[in-house]
């Protein structure tokens, strides 16, 4: 006889996961238990009553989401500023979407998302660009050793609003790209945005916004980088025309490596992406890369990136 308890599967300690479907079903069992656990993140000082002018002790409505002052009877409606606001859809859908879009590697598609979770079309895909929305980039810029590049990520040409390309990129939208490698046994990360064009007018710009100076920057041999000597950074090349891949520490294999997943996972589960939704795209992509290594997972990384904004 087996001696696992099957009524209560608990994660293998040889798995690599941080968290699954088990942890899941066991900590957000219901919709009010995802109501506390966002009353406790969004306010973990306690819930601060206008009108009493502190924080004083808040109990549960029973006929609507939302928290009434013991003393002055003020409601706070904890989901309204997130995006959780005037959704009829149940909390606890929500928080299995957000589980569903952290444990995939390469991304999730709406459509995906709609059979998982039982919902319309219409509503998988409000969730899954309201999800999305959470991932915007940082603008904390890098130092030290960068690798700077651009990529192109094509698609139908009746989607592109950009200007066409050179040979071999027509029809295509222009992404530049920074890493910063890894030090002292911390991992890389990396920044990514659409730019209009590939010359120095576009790229030069962006990378005084995201690189500090006297960082060093490691590119190919594209001329519109010809000028950051003049900026105030240090700068090496690749020659990737004449194949030459690495000479010393120079090289762009990092970046590199995260165009190769990003274009991966666009081409499997989206299989294209327009130029008006392409940035966010590429903010989610870029904020899976960021935090590969979370402590906790790739899901408690996305929740924590809920915020309230004031009214």
């Amino acid at each position: 006889m087996s001696k696992s308890d099957r009524n209560n599967p608990k994660r293998s300690t040889a798995s690599e996961s941080r968290y699954t479907f088990m942890d899941f079903e066991r900590y957000f069992p219901d919709d009010a238990t995802c109501m506390d656990w966002l009353v406790g993140f969004l306010y973990p000082e306690g819930i601060f009553c206008p009108k009493c002018q502190k924080v004083t002790k808040h109990h549960r409505v029973k006929s609507r989401p939302s928290y009434s002052c013991q003393f002055c009877g003020h409601h706070e409606h904890p989901m309204r500023g997130t995006i959780f606001e005037n959704s009829a859809t149940s909390l606890r859908l929500w928080f299995h979407g957000i589980f569903l879009m952290s444990q995939t590697r390469c991304g999730i598609s709406a459509k995906q998302l709609e059979r998982e979770l039982g919902v319309t079309y219409k509503t998988a895909w409000r969730m899954f660009h309201k999800i999305r929305s959470m991932l915007v980039q940082d603008d904390e810029p890098f130092s030290g050793n960068v690798e700077a590049d651009e990529t192109y990520v094509g698609g139908n040409w009746k989607w592109r609003k950009g200007p066409k390309q050179g040979r071999g990129t027509r029809n295509k939208d222009v992404v530049f790209g920074v890493a910063q490698r890894g030090e002292n046994g911390n991992s890389g990360k990396v920044k990514a945005t659409v730019v209009p064009h590939n010359d120095a007018a576009s790229l030069i710009p962006e990378v005084q916004k995201r690189v500090v100076p006297e960082s060093m920057i490691f590119t190919d041999e594209l001329r519109s980088y010809i000028r950051l000597p003049e900026l105030g950074y240090g700068h090496e090349r690749v020659s990737h025309s004449t194949k030459v891949w690495v000479r010393g520490d120079a090289h762009t294999n990092t970046i590199e490596g995260f165009w190769s997943l990003m274009k991966r996972g666009i081409g499997g589960v989206y299989h294209g992406v327009s130029t008006e939704h392409l940035q966010s795209y590429l903010d989610e992509y870029v904020f899976r890369y960021n935090n590969r290594d979370a402590e906790r997972g790739m899901f408690h990384a996305f929740l924590g990136r809920i915020v309230k904004v004031a009214p």
